[in-house]
């Protein structure tokens, strides 16, 4: 009875371990998230930005019609 008692008593220990290990990852994965989302915003804004530059310059240049 004791030698179960210590040998369930080991088990949660690790248990208790292994939750905080796991606590301790899934900040560190939300953390990683927050700055992949950040990132894929900042590319979006450039994204956008640099497709209304380019249309801006499409709409400046002469068409061949207007050319001749």
């Amino acid at each position: 009875m004791e030698a179960d008692l210590k040998s369930l008593e080991e088990k949660i220990s690790k248990l208790i371990s292994l939750c905080g290990h796991l606590r301790e990852e899934n900040g560190q994965l939300r953390d990683d998230l927050t700055q992949a989302r950040q990132k894929t915003d900042v590319l979006k804004s450039n994204m956008l930005l640099a497709s209304n530059k380019l249309e801006v310059l499409l709409n400046n240049v002469p068409n061949d019609a207007e050319a001749t």
